[in-house]
């Protein structure tokens, strides 16, 4: 056949699929280059799970944007007591909200007198409107508007605790989510003399009006700093020489015993319902328990942190 022949001058047939032709499968496999391994689903952009994974990450941004802006976001202080604290103790306020037609008490006329000696804002405002401000809180008539709370580095504050001229006590919280059970505690600390707060960047309630207003205040006074990896600071101030203690049900000492209190001290307080974590726990020198009267299981976290930094008072002032 002439497609198959040798002979001089004969011609191929240009159906045959024999020889080497252009865009065959007849090239060498070496010249040949694959697309590589199918690409998965979400990365397909025709595919539906591309369009699926794209919505979600859509969602998750605009959730990030607005826990960011809700972060930055004023607090208003709410009550006549709070917002009175607050001013006493400076803190940076832009805005002092006085509800119409309330009892001008002395608590409400030093709450204006003093922002206005400061130069804040004094703005008489609807109670309804005052209502919204606060979120509803019971604010007695006064709110008064702070800028968000600018957090301490957990140098800074044992820095601030070795300047003191006195033993360091700083007081850790692991895993505290109530925002009221913080600001007790920010008001023990600075009741028995504590240099600083430290909390956890993840798991924990942060500096927020209801925080300003169960601490009457004084967390314009206490430095409170915020830690990535609550168990790596511990260490850290172990290293530098201070006695980490623990407060557990299951102590190894009881209150009464607590004979580390006069030495550089931090006391961590647990969680309202699950205590202290377990590489928490394992970072504490010691661990401490409260005794109390039968029938009665726990206490709550502000109020065991205020009954240990009472005794942990008490006896640097006897050994003075």
């Amino acid at each position: 056949m002439a497609g198959n022949s040798k002979r001089r001058g004969a011609m191929r047939n240009p159906g045959s699929k024999k020889g080497a032709v252009v865009g065959s499968g007849g090239q060498k496999s070496k010249g040949l280059q694959g697309k590589g391994p199918t690409p998965k689903a979400a990365d397909r952009p025709n595919h539906p799970a591309y369009k699926r994974a794209q919505a979600k990450a859509k969602v998750e941004q605009a959730r990030g944007q607005r826990r960011k802006a809700a972060e930055n976001a004023p607090e208003t202080v709410a009550g006549r007591n709070p917002v009175v604290e607050c001013l006493r103790a400076g803190i940076p306020a832009t805005a002092l909200y006085v509800a119409l037609g309330i009892d001008a008490d002395d608590r409400v006329a030093e709450a204006v007198k003093l922002a206005a000696d400061r130069g804040i804002s004094v703005l008489e405002v609807q109670r309804g409107e005052l209502d919204r401000i606060t979120g509803g809180a019971m604010h007695q008539g006064l709110g008064l508007q702070v800028p968000p709370y600018e957090y301490a580095d957990p140098r800074e504050l044992l820095a601030t605790a070795r300047g003191s001229g006195t033993h360091p006590l700083l007081v850790a919280l692991d895993g505290v989510t109530d925002p009221r059970n913080l600001g007790a505690v920010v008001r023990s600390a600075a009741a028995f003399g504590a240099h600083g707060v430290l909390l956890p960047q993840r798991r924990s309630a942060g500096v927020t009006a209801v925080a300003w207003r169960t601490s009457a205040g004084t967390a314009a006074r206490m430095p409170i700093a915020i830690a990535t990896n609550l168990t790596r600071q511990l260490r850290e101030w172990a290293d530098e020489g201070l006695m980490v203690v623990g407060l557990d049900a299951d102590g190894d000492v009881d209150v009464d015993h607590l004979d580390l209190a006069t030495g550089p001290l931090v006391v961590v307080v647990g969680s309202e319902g699950r205590g202290l974590s377990r590489l928490v726990k394992e970072t504490c020198d010691q661990t401490v328990s409260i005794p109390m009267a039968a029938g009665v299981e726990s206490l709550n976290a502000s109020v065991a942190a205020g009954v240990v930094l009472a005794e942990v008072a008490r006896r640097r002032r006897l050994a003075v």
